[in-house]
């Protein structure tokens, strides 16, 4: 969501802050430089806050290597630059640096985003000879312990640092995708130092956003404003103190805000992600909106579902808005922020998202978040196949 697009995306997961950063398309809708690829929804971890819809497209309805590749020829063919493999974890594919390959053979750029605790040094080996370009590991703490139990995982944190090396030993850049949240915050600093001695070349500090399988485990995970006003100031005087060593991008929850970000560069205008199954979507949450048809890519050509699709069109630009945002002065800046979060909090996704002041619902949603913040819930409900398992009472 950014005058120039960089080369080293940035996770999608949470911010699309690269997209942002790209206006060449959004007042014409043209198609995206950069566009996420959910090949999978399977991931060994179980991280609360995951941005997988809450229902998990299964391995049977993936696309196949066939199908994939004829997406990834056409992205080329209608314009897009860029593509990021993410999940789930793209590497549960077996057919990845096949994928990667001929990514690579079609002129596209490659990021892999990746959990990491599948590969090995001969697989990302094979990535990086593919063409690989630029490979993004998230990770979940600093401290092995704590890592672990909100990923759901036992040694994931151990096999990240060791991927991580790797991924420099190949010369592949590398960026560090930190999500942070009441449970994890106090070690920021030192997961910006991790960051350094890793040698990356970006760290993105992305505070939850309360959608799907956040929004269920939001109780556990909502900081108090004191600590976000703590991982502010971290924030800022790390990106001082490295400036020219790391580069740090930062995204606050909604929660905390008085204005609702432009969420993906307004619907439709700037971003879409293709799911397991095929689906293109403006957003990677917005399956959780009732009563939209999103179209395959086995059904139509991406071009014509970007520019005709009803889901897309639905609500692009500002006809669809009601009051306030229909003669809000910040209408066409935000766009009335959030679609899905409109729905997951009011019920109907053309309302205003309630991260904005001038919602009638902001006050009374949010008031209940800080409650929650201040509260000692902290069992997650894990992210599976299942629909979610609440971690025991001893935290294993």
């Amino acid at each position: 969501m950014s005058d120039v697009l960089p080369t080293i995306p940035l996770d999608t997961s949470d911010s699309l802050a690269v997209l942002e950063k790209s206006r060449s398309t959004a007042e014409t809708f043209g198609i995206p430089l950069a566009v996420l690829l959910e090949i999978t929804h399977r991931c060994p971890l179980q991280c609360p806050y995951c941005s997988n819809p809450v229902e998990l497209d299964r391995s049977g309805k993936e696309l196949s290597t066939e199908e994939w590749k004829k997406v990834l020829s056409e992205l080329a063919e209608i314009g897009v630059l860029q593509v990021h493999f993410s999940g789930g974890e793209p590497t549960a594919r077996k057919d990845l640096v096949e994928l990667v390959k001929h990514a690579s053979d079609v002129g596209l750029y490659t990021n892999l985003i990746t959990s990491a605790v599948l590969l090995t040094r001969e697989r990302l080996g094979d990535l990086a000879d593919a063409g690989l370009c630029h490979v993004q590991i998230s990770f979940q703490g600093i401290e092995e312990g704590l890592a672990d139990r909100v990923a759901g995982y036992k040694g994931g944190h151990r096999k990240k640092l060791e991927v991580a090396k790797w991924t420099r030993e190949l010369d592949l850049p590398l960026t560090v995708n930190a999500v942070m949240h009441r449970q994890n915050l106090h070690q920021l600093p030192e997961i910006i130092q991790m960051s350094v001695d890793l040698d990356a070349d970006r760290l993105e500090v992305a505070n939850v956003q309360y959608y799907g399988w956040a929004l269920k485990n939001r109780a556990a995970l909502m900081p108090t404003v004191a600590q976000l006003e703590q991982c502010t100031r971290t924030v800022e005087e790390a990106r001082e103190r490295l400036k020219g060593t790391l580069a740090i991008d930062y995204v606050v929850p909604d929660y905390y805000a008085l204005r609702p970000k432009k969420c993906m560069g307004g619907w439709g205008r700037q971003f879409f992600n293709i799911s397991p199954a095929g689906k293109v979507l403006p957003c990677h949450a917005a399956e959780s909106i009732t009563g939209l048809d999103f179209e395959s890519v086995r059904s139509n050509s991406i071009a014509w579902i970007w520019r005709n699709s009803e889901a897309f069109n639905r609500y692009r630009g500002t006809g669809w808005m009601k009051e306030p945002c229909k003669t809000c002065e910040f209408r066409e800046i935000d766009f009335g922020g959030c679609r899905c979060q409109a729905f997951a909090l009011t019920g109907d996704a053309a309302n205003t998202d309630p991260a904005c002041a001038l919602s009638p619902l902001h006050e009374t949603i949010f008031k209940q978040a800080e409650r929650e913040a201040e509260g000692e819930t902290n069992r997650f409900l894990y992210r599976n196949f299942a629909g979610g398992t609440l971690e025991d009472e001893n935290g294993a």
